[in-house]
């Protein structure tokens, strides 16, 4: 026998009522209770919040609320405007007050800070908002001075050392060590490397400086093809650590008591300059005729003050030289000394720069002469005869010693 199908079974007579079901009257009564029930709820709502419910929101609570509030709005009956207290019917979430809880709306986003500080309702001190004592990063990222490779103008006179050098490994009689990872390494004027399979020899070594805070030296390096470079000693030292293949030339001797120790010291002639300062700081620049800087370089004059802005020794400014005058013969170090020396009468008590930290530094090669004092004082060198006078700081001359008379 089939089953039978819910049609047959709904055709059948239903003899106990199990069909004759009656819808079930709401609590509130008529259909219109639904409107009045979602009222309530909306204005439970705006009393806690301020506000009518989003039907877009991201609460589901709400955007429930708030769709079926735009439903029963749209044909509200004479019960539900007797029961709006607070008028919602008239209202609509674009001209409701927004509470602080809610989320901010795109338009009333700023776009910048400047956007921000040109509220009205703000005042803001500028010193608050604008940075001092920083480089701008434009300037930050085109340095003044880059310590590139050159040819180097005067190699011949280096040429001879380089071959001995060569000559001393090849033989035997020099040992090339490796240069030990993070090894803090002072080279001095004279000494020889091996970088990117190069020899490099340290030509120059500037008066020390301060940069970043700490101690340093601008080096000439001259390399075995013919070319130079004048970083900062920090950073030649860090180029050897880089170098995997980086080298140390030992000394020939055996040790500093040995004669030939000294061997490779250098005995080069240079250049002696007179550099004004051309510093805005109302100090230096009040005396800028009468205070000059003494110094006595082997390279390029023009390449050794291009990063005189950055330098302390250089009274963090850019510099104009106003004289130079060409040693012949004389070693570099000793004429530097014996100039500063002779003028140290001459030096200012009270001159000092501050760098970006805060540190106050005093540079010692800055004197209160004339370039042509210093020019005076050369030619007394290659005389021979510079210990014979001694500078008068009362009447700014170079004066004969009463010995010497």
């Amino acid at each position: 026998m089939s089953r039978p199908s819910l049609e047959d079974i709904f055709a059948e007579d239903d003899e106990f009522g199990l069909l004759d079901v009656k819808p079930r009257a709401g609590r509130g009564g008529p259909s219109q209770d639904r409107g009045v029930a979602a009222l309530l709820e909306v204005t439970a709502f705006h009393e806690r919040h301020s506000r009518l419910p989003d039907p877009d929101a991201m609460d589901h609570d709400e955007m429930r609320l708030g769709a079926i509030w735009d439903t029963v709005k749209s044909t509200p009956t004479d019960q539900m405007r007797a029961m709006d207290r607070l008028d919602l019917l008239t209202q609509n979430a674009a001209t409701t007050p927004r509470s602080w809880q809610d989320d901010p709306i795109d338009a009333d986003i700023p776009d910048s800070l400047d956007a921000i500080f040109a509220e009205d309702d703000l005042d803001v001190d500028a010193s608050l908002v604008s940075l001092t004592h920083t480089t701008p990063s434009a300037e930050r990222h085109i340095p003044d001075h880059r310590a590139d490779v050159v040819p180097c103008q005067d190699f011949e006179q280096f040429r001879e050392r380089f071959e001995t050098v060569q000559r001393g490994l090849e033989a035997g009689e020099r040992k090339a060590s490796p240069v030990r990872k993070w090894s803090v390494i002072e080279p001095i004027e004279g000494d020889f490397f091996i970088r990117n399979g190069l020899l490099a020899m340290i030509a120059e070594k500037s008066e020390m400086t301060a940069r970043g805070g700490t101690r340093d030296h601008r080096l000439r390096v001259i390399f075995s093809n013919g070319t130079e470079s004048d970083p900062l000693m920090s950073s030649f030292r860090k180029s050897l650590n880089d170098d995997k293949t980086a080298r140390t030339v030992q000394k020939v001797g055996l040790g500093p008591l040995d004669p030939e120790w000294e061997s490779d010291q250098l005995e080069l002639s240079g250049t002696i300059y007179v550099a004004r300062s051309r510093s805005e700081n109302p100090e230096i620049k009040g005396q800028r005729m009468i205070l000059h800087k003494i110094g006595v370089t082997s390279q390029d004059v023009s390449r050794r003050v291009a990063d005189a802005k950055n330098d302390p020794t250089f009274l963090l400014a850019p510099v104009e030289i106003v004289a130079t005058y060409r040693l012949q013969n004389l070693s570099r170090s000793k004429v530097e000394s014996l100039l500063h020396r002779f003028f140290a009468a001459a030096l200012p008590g009270r001159l000092f720069v501050t760098d970006r930290f805060g540190k106050k530094v005093h540079p010692k090669e800055w004197f209160y002469i004339l370039p042509e004092h210093v020019g005076q004082a050369a030619q007394l060198i290659k005389e021979g005869r510079l210990h014979k006078y001694r500078y008068d700081v009362e009447k700014q001359k170079i004066i004969l010693k009463p010995k010497a008379i």
